[in-house]
């Protein structure tokens, strides 16, 4: 099968409509989506609303997520084998058991030296979103139209940004195209902020997720459903972490070469399916979205990111055919982005986790290859205009706009240069809480020393 077929045969695939039903509607539909952050890119959903009259693209600014992976270190893998195993050698596994372990054997055995790595369907993602953009917005990528492409370090980021490169000269040889991959670039492509990165270990967020992971287990049956032996298995046995495992390992494989061969869907319930996916979308919620918890400050974490896509917007739109900037990263990019802006209603704050899951649905924000495009149109005036796609569909913004989903490019930029503004309040007043809270502290120690002479 040559390239071509495999990426008419991906799309038709993974083409499956994501309407707006809730997510026992959409896991009783098809029962991947139910994988999370695991979840195989689906492509657009929706047809594009032609531009205004007299506009025309110009520049394409994208984020994208690298495409379907195996899972990252060796437990993910390790754990379910050595566990089942275990009870095989000790006579402590049921049938279902049996072909469990024989199951896990081969999804080990094929993920064997390749952690986290992109997977071939993973590449083929990457060249269909690039096709797509092409075939889309073909004024952006015509003649010899400059690419500006660049990769975090992690080889899945670098594969995938090649992969759809690749597709892009295949389609127009002309084009200039320029990509790195280089720790220069990393404070925006691939930002770590320790501050905001502690509050994700605060004892509130650890409190919230274990009260939520309590009522919603839903691990007992599976068990039985594995081993013979209820006291051995409570002696030897992590059973939720198994189950949590196991779960992941089940959602995975849509990623891989083994899907439609094997299914650990089978262990589960749809309901128990329903109760895994309620805690891994909490999560994401709680880590990268506007949550109470963690300070209802994650999304800041990619104002460097935002504050790069306005800065090369604005140099790109004094050029005449700029074409594109490309960026391939990660779903701890992508999603407080979308979080930042509030795509969708993405970033409005949740404070009951039992809501979460009425209001935020990760397998349509932070599937493998997700991608944000900016796609910039401008007229005869001059006058600039921007839409939003996430996955590939248009993203609505909380702006006024008299032609949404297209909005005033300067409107758009004065709304992201005042949510950066309020990072910068927000810090000044943290800062000078914990001046004076310091200064406090110091006080009662000299007092209490003073006293204590």
């Amino acid at each position: 099968m040559n390239a071509k077929n495999l990426l008419l045969w991906a799309s038709l695939a993974f083409a499956m409509p994501m309407t707006a039903q809730t997510p026992q509607e959409d896991f009783k539909r098809d029962i991947t989506l139910s994988g999370s952050n695991y979840v195989a890119y689906r492509g657009p959903q929706k047809q594009l609303t032609p531009a205004p009259k007299g506009y025309k693209p110009f520049y394409l600014s994208h984020y994208g997520r690298h495409g379907s992976r195996f899972m990252i270190g060796k437990k993910a893998y390790d754990v379910p084998y050595f566990s089942l195993l275990k009870a095989k050698q000790e006579g402590k596994l049921t049938a279902k058991g049996e072909e469990t372990l024989a199951k896990v054997k081969m999804i080990r055995e094929e993920a064997k030296g390749r952690d986290g790595e992109l997977t071939p369907l993973g590449a083929l993602q990457h060249q269909g979103i690039t096709r797509r953009m092409m075939e889309r917005f073909p004024e952006i990528f015509a003649g010899n139209a400059n690419i500006e492409a660049r990769s975090t370090l992690v080889i899945r980021c670098i594969l995938s940004m090649e992969n759809g490169l690749h597709q892009m000269l295949r389609m127009n040889p002309k084009l200039h195209i320029f990509h790195d991959a280089s720790d220069h670039d990393m404070y925006y492509m691939n930002q770590g902020d320790r501050y905001l990165d502690s509050l994700k270990h605060s004892v509130g967020r650890r409190v919230v997720r274990e009260d939520f992971a309590r009522k919603h287990a839903c691990y007992s049956r599976v068990m039985q459903e594995l081993f013979n032996d209820p006291v051995w298995v409570k002696q030897n046995i992590d059973q939720s972490d198994l189950n949590w495992r196991l779960y992941e390992m089940a959602s995975s494989i849509q990623g891989t070469e083994l899907r439609g061969k094997v299914s650990l869907y089978d262990l589960f319930t749809e309901e128990e399916l329903y109760q895994n996916w309620l805690q891994s979308n909490l999560g994401w919620q709680v880590s990268y979205g506007n949550s109470p918890y963690t300070g209802n400050v994650q999304p800041f974490s990619q104002r460097n990111l935002l504050m790069d896509i306005i800065e090369k917007a604005d140099s790109c739109i004094a050029l005449q055919h700029p074409g594109a900037t490309l960026r391939y990263g990660h779903d701890t990019m992508v999603t407080p982005l979308t979080c930042l802006l509030n795509l969708n209603g993405y970033g409005e704050e949740i404070k009951d986790p039992e809501k979460v899951a009425t209001q935020w649905f990760d397998y349509k924000i932070t599937p493998m290859a997700t991608n944000l495009q900016f796609v910039f149109y401008r007229n005869k005036a001059n006058d600039i205009l921007v839409k939003v796609l996430l996955c590939e569909d248009e993203a609505t913004l909380p702006i006024k706009s008299d032609v949404e989903p297209y909005y005033h490019w300067n409107d758009f930029k004065a709304y992201c240069l005042e949510k950066l503004k309020e990072y910068k309040l927000f810090v000044g007043i943290a800062s000078a809480t914990v001046s004076f809270v310091s200064m406090l502290i110091t006080l009662a120690l000299t007092i209490y020393n003073a006293v204590k002479l």
